[in-house]
């Protein structure tokens, strides 16, 4: 957390200044999401960003749900949001907040612009209004309604609040400047009738702030300082300002924008997440290879990770697309000095000590951790039946290949030396079906005590005492860095290899009691965690959350 407060920004900068001028005595930020979706990594920027500051500047954060569109808010996605804030290790405390909380207030609030003659009710259809809006080369045209008096507005809107109109036949719309260049001034809705129960005021509304009107005053009513949001939001500034203007609100808060996260290889849409979800491109909103954070949870990410790596991408004004190696970097370093080390064979292959006696075990001392003593040692049972990785035997091995193949002798990682002494196929495919060894008794640990060396060192697994498991490599999502790039349907740009699914693989026996979550390094293979959803005792089933190395980036350096 200490890393997190000391990389300086612009936004930082702003708040220092206003504390020296005495514009300000405490700092109030808030993260107001809707919740009609999951959260995804852009949010936890936002997450990082406005909780960091209040933390840093020993303020305040609010969690304020922007719940003005009852057509499309779910409790599930509530609680989602909820968790994953606390997951990512923030506290709102007391500070939990919803837009409806406000709804009579804000009503009050449209009932004083009507008054102070700034705004009124339009009878426009949506269509119309969008003609009479004007392009961004010509000016908006006013409504023909624009003039109604103040007594025939209050009434119309008191009339759309009982609900005598059905939804689209009026709106209420800020009074500002149908010829501003700025598209959002010319004369907003702020207000519309949506005939739909809300989740937390049930029937009592029919008519529902817009997001313009209800955020920059629900800012106010909380005291916000520093409203910090992402670019698209600039354009909106004025009319943030112009609403709080015009009327008697507790403060002005401050609003300023920072570019959002663009991420290689990923999309931060949520509207097209939901395309993901709905045509069924992922299996939920909780898929590993979505950005959401549900998924990458679920994958094995760490909320310190994520917030490192929110750190190191920083805030700025300008767009940029980010490394995602950069974050894989993150999840790497952080699993490097906490994830205990096992091993798993992916795709198993048998291999026969024939020198060792049937039906004996032996106990093997293995460590958890290569450098952290601390997190202690496990027992591994070495058996006459092993699996290797298929992988790592070549019956006719080049010069450079390091592993075991006819006559080679290689370590078995914390047990014995052995020697390939015969191949067994199959006699109708050809396959190999199983490897003929035998070990050197002397070697016990992984080491000889004539000196002599090998180059090989291989992992591997008990037959009969290791335990089945399934699992899942995840790579990612799409093929290219900028999946939307030349405006082509992202869809088309799915990597079809995203996920890999292997169902024949032997973890050892010291994961039998393991739970869903936990995190290890299988040796040689990558980062792979348990899945929370469904992996169970009888079936165990792990996630890659990450590879050893970063493949992509040589792949990426061939191709420049």
């Amino acid at each position: 957390m200490e890393e997190e407060k000391k990389a300086a920004h612009f936004i930082k900068n702003i708040i220092i200044n206003d504390i020296e001028n005495k514009k300000i005595s405490k700092i109030i930020t808030r993260f107001p999401p809707e919740p009609n979706g999951y959260l995804h990594l852009g949010h936890a920027k936002s997450i990082c960003l406005n909780f960091g500051i209040a933390d840093e500047f020993s303020g305040e954060c609010n969690l304020r749900f922007d719940d003005t569109n009852p057509a499309k808010e779910e409790q599930k996605y509530i609680d989602s949001i909820m968790e994953d804030v606390k997951w990512l290790g923030f506290d709102w405390e007391d500070r939990l907040f919803h837009a409806s909380d406000y709804f009579d207030r804000l009503y009050d609030f449209a009932v004083e612009l009507i008054k102070k003659n700034r705004a009124y009710v339009c009878s426009l259809s949506g269509d119309e209004i969008r003609q009479y809006r004007g392009t961004l080369t010509t000016p908006g045209r006013n409504s023909p309604f624009r003039n109604r008096s103040t007594a025939e507005n209050l009434d119309l809107f008191e009339r759309m609040k009982k609900g005598e109109f059905n939804d689209g036949e009026h709106v209420l719309r800020a009074k500002i400047d149908m010829s501003s260049p700025n598209i959002n001034m010319r004369d907003p809705i702020i207000y519309r009738i949506k005939k739909t129960a809300h989740p937390r005021t049930k029937d009592k509304w029919c008519i529902y702030p817009m997001y313009d009107f209800t955020h920059c005053l629900s800012d106010a009513i909380e005291g916000i300082t520093h409203s910090l949001c992402t670019l698209e939001f600039e354009d909106h500034r004025p009319l943030y300002d112009w609403i709080i203007d015009q009327l008697d609100t507790p403060c002005h808060p401050k609003q300023i924008e920072f570019a959002r996260m663009n991420l290689d290889f990923t999309i931060m849409s949520k509207r097209k997440l939901n395309i993901l979800v709905e045509k069924k491109y992922v299996k939920g909103w909780d898929d590993p290879r979505l950005p959401t954070l549900a998924g990458i949870r679920r994958r094995g990410f760490t909320p310190q990770s994520i917030r490192k790596f929110c750190s190191l991408i920083g805030i700025s004004k300008k767009e940029s697309r980010i490394d995602l190696g950069v974050l894989e970097n993150c999840i790497r370093e952080d699993l490097n000095e906490k994830a205990p080390r096992v091993m798993g064979v992916l795709n198993p292959l048998k291999l026969i000590i024939e020198n060792w006696p049937e039906g004996q075990i032996e106990e093997l001392d293995a460590m958890n951790h290569p450098q952290k003593k601390e997190m202690g040692t496990r027992k591994v049972i070495f058996s006459r039946e092993i699996f290797i990785e298929r992988e790592d035997f070549m019956e006719n091995p080049p010069k450079k290949f390091f592993r075991l193949g006819p006559g080679r002798e290689v370590r078995l990682r914390y047990a014995y030396f052995i020697t390939c002494r015969k191949i067994v196929k199959d006699d109708n495919t050809g396959e190999i079906k199983e490897i003929i060894c035998t070990y050197d008794p002397a070697t016990r640990g992984g080491d000889a005590p004539d000196g002599r060396k090998v180059k090989g060192t291989l992992h591997w697994v008990s037959g009969q005492h290791s335990i089945p498991a399934k699992v899942r490599l995840y790579d990612r999502l799409f093929l290219k860095e900028d999946p939307e790039e030349a405006n082509d349907d992202f869809t088309d740009n799915i990597n079809p290899e995203s996920l890999v699914t292997l169902d024949n693989c032997r973890v050892e026996k010291s994961l039998e009691n393991a739970g869903a979550g936990d995190t290890f390094q299988f040796e040689r293979l990558g980062y792979f965690c348990i899945d929370s959803r469904d992996s169970s005792p009888d079936q165990l089933i792990f996630n890659r959350t990450i590879t050893l190395r970063d493949t992509w980036a040589k792949l990426k350096k061939k191709k420049h």
